[in-house]
């Protein structure tokens, strides 16, 4: 059976089902918040988010977005609190964005689409390995962070100089001292609900914490995502768009707000 997947017309996400059932599970990500009908919740702690940027380690572009990668066998880069209980490590972050600045984000906000969305993955040690977290229903929390057109934004652009050595499908390269930090909104207010992974095999693990304020980009600088390739060296070039999932069905889940 292939598991081959992207976000083509022939193996995009209405196609995922067939070889990843949980596709129709009860709670799979991303969905659409309606602050109107999310619960404040008074019993939420703030977010506890300490990177060292001396855990970031390499960048790379995996055919369906581009991620940078951390040393996850340290408790130097962890997120606390929130909606969790114990330490979760970092271990990735990457985008999600689309082809034109009208749409990209996976979450959506009262149905309105952002033009890129930032997911900072990380994992419950007390679990021994990311993997066998991502199989447990607390395993994984995941910081979603939107971005929005306006002035152009420094700590992106440092990811953006990278792009050149990753254009095309299976290109790394070190990407190391950099603080994702940096790429966090002045302001930690966040809806959460439980989800999953938004890309196959879309395991029901997620906590999703998603924060109301975006960060900004330059319309120049969401150009340069779009710059980036699914297709690897040799291949018929097709550029990186449209990599996002569609909000799938809330089934009942309760969406809560850190803020009133």
């Amino acid at each position: 059976m292939s598991t081959a997947w992207g976000y083509a017309t022939n193996n995009g996400p209405d196609k995922w089902v067939v070889n990843f059932p949980v596709a129709d599970g009860p709670r799979q990500s991303p969905i659409d918040i309606a602050p109107a009908q999310a619960s404040h919740d008074a019993g939420l702690k703030p977010l506890s988010l300490k990177y060292d940027p001396s855990t970031s380690m390499d960048i790379l572009n995996n055919g369906h977005s581009f991620q940078v990668t951390f040393a996850d066998d340290n408790d130097n880069s962890t997120l606390r609190n929130g909606p969790i209980s114990g330490i979760y490590r970092l271990k990735q972050f990457h985008f999600h964005w689309g082809a034109s600045d009208d749409r990209g984000s996976e979450h959506t906000v009262a149905g309105i689409k952002y033009p890129a969305e930032l997911h900072l993955v990380h994992w419950n040690t007390k679990y021994p390995s990311f993997g066998e977290a991502a199989s447990q229903p607390d395993g994984l929390a995941v910081v979603g962070v939107f971005l929005k057109i306006g002035a152009a934004n420094p700590n992106l652009q440092t990811l953006l100089d990278a792009f050149k050595a990753i254009k095309t499908k299976g290109k790394q390269t070190s990407f190391a001292n950099f603080d994702p930090a940096t790429l966090l909104p002045g302001c930690l207010d966040y809806w959460t609900y439980d989800g999953s992974l938004t890309t196959p095999p879309l395991l029901e693990s997620v906590t999703w914490i998603v924060c109301k304020e975006p960060i900004s980009v330059s319309c120049e600088q969401m150009a340069a995502f779009r710059c980036l390739l699914f297709s690897a060296d040799g291949e018929a070039e097709c550029c990186m768009v449209d990599n996002y999932r569609p909000p799938q069905p809330l089934k009942g889940r309760n969406v809560r707000a850190s803020f009133k």
